[in-house]
């Protein structure tokens, strides 16, 4: 087996946690059937790991985190040696160091990715055999939520084998996170930054259940989740904040006709809302960086939008549909949520303007 387009340099990356034979394996076959160089990142394993860590520094570089800070973090390490270390034409390939991933699929990644350009290759596995239903489970809910928030179909979206070209570097390492939650953020930003995502199938390898992961399934799908869990809940107080005032403003106004009453409580209620969750979006959801005054312009014009849309839509239903105000303003919140988020995301707070999109 021979690397492919070998005119530019191919470097391999392996976060390596307590690692076990297994990483040296894949070592040994990198060595002998590839031109490829590797660099090995101790992400602060214990000592029960040093023969491992001694025997990679026979086929690559290894570099060492003195405490366990998480993949994310070691492979920006590795990308940071590599920018200073390595030509900028070079392909990177990140693999797993449990034996999950095969070299002949590293190898169709990397050529992907040296024919796409400031592009992230995937290695999609295919799920089929006997998958452990943690993983399975795991990576439906993460590719819905994926969809659902950015409307690109990704068929998996917690792979590690992925390949790039080094005019990516700058790009990876700015994506916020040092644990599994890398991994995912670098697919939400891609989607932000219009960075074309392509898929190359795998195959699907789980050993002994994938009892190696180091995954910890409360504490990590958090960290994974935890942008979208906080819109949801900065939705939710503003949410209630919102019903609450439009709930009081329809009682001070029922001697009004709906077509008044209505429209000027939902009026007054959203410009309260909506100021208190630009504030809670901008300062603790997606930590924007944008000034307030370019960011507030964009939020209050699809805050006006929103308005536009919310409150015609809730008059008709009060009027001609339900009846009732409270029911119809909750069914009317609950259809707009999903529209104000992806709004915000991409375009009211995202980090800065990117390269054009492309999926495969």
């Amino acid at each position: 087996m021979q690397a492919m387009n070998s005119s530019r340099k191919h470097i391999v990356i392996i976060p390596a946690f307590e690692p076990d034979d297994k990483l040296i394996v894949l070592l040994q076959q990198i060595k002998v059937e590839t031109d490829y160089s590797a660099i090995v990142v101790d992400d602060g394993s214990t000592k029960k790991a040093s023969e491992v860590i001694e025997k990679a520094a026979l086929y690559a570089t290894v570099l060492h985190h003195q405490t366990n800070i998480g993949k994310g973090a070691a492979i920006k390490t590795a990308l940071e040696h590599i920018k200073s270390s390595f030509p900028d034409n070079a392909v990177i390939v990140t693999m797993d160091a449990d034996g999950q991933h095969k070299l002949s699929d590293a190898l169709r990644v990397c050529d992907a990715a040296a024919k796409h350009e400031n592009s992230l290759i995937i290695g999609s596995r295919k799920f089929a055999g006997q998958v452990p239903l943690r993983s399975r489970f795991g990576n439906a809910v993460t590719r819905f939520v994926y969809k659902i928030v950015t409307g690109i179909k990704v068929k998996d979206t917690q792979t590690g084998l992925r390949a790039f070209g080094a005019e990516m570097i700058p790009f990876m390492l700015d994506v916020d996170g040092k644990r599994y939650e890398y991994e995912m953020n670098v697919l939400l930003d891609c989607a932000r930054q219009k960075v074309p995502i392509h898929e190359v199938m795998i195959e699907t390898v789980y050993i002994n259940d994938n009892a190696s992961s180091h995954f910890d399934t409360i504490k990590d799908s958090y960290r994974i989740y935890k942008e979208i869990l906080r819109f949801c809940a900065s939705s939710l107080i503003c949410f209630v904040t919102d019903f609450l005032i439009f709930s009081l403003m329809i009682l001070l106004t029922r001697d009004l006709s709906v077509s008044v009453s209505v429209p000027l409580s939902n009026i007054v209620a959203r410009v309260i809302s909506a100021s208190l969750n630009f504030y809670i979006n901008k300062k603790y959801v997606f930590k924007s960086k944008e000034s307030y005054v370019k960011s507030a312009v964009k939020y209050f014009a699809l805050a006006g939008g929103i308005l536009l849309a919310n409150t015609f839509i809730l008059t008709i239903l009060v009027k001609h549909v339900i009846g009732n105000e409270f029911i119809s303003k909750i069914i009317v919140e609950v259809s707009l949520f999903i529209v104000s988020w992806l709004v915000q995301r991409f375009l009211i707070f995202k980090k800065r303007a990117g390269m054009e999109e492309s999926t495969t």
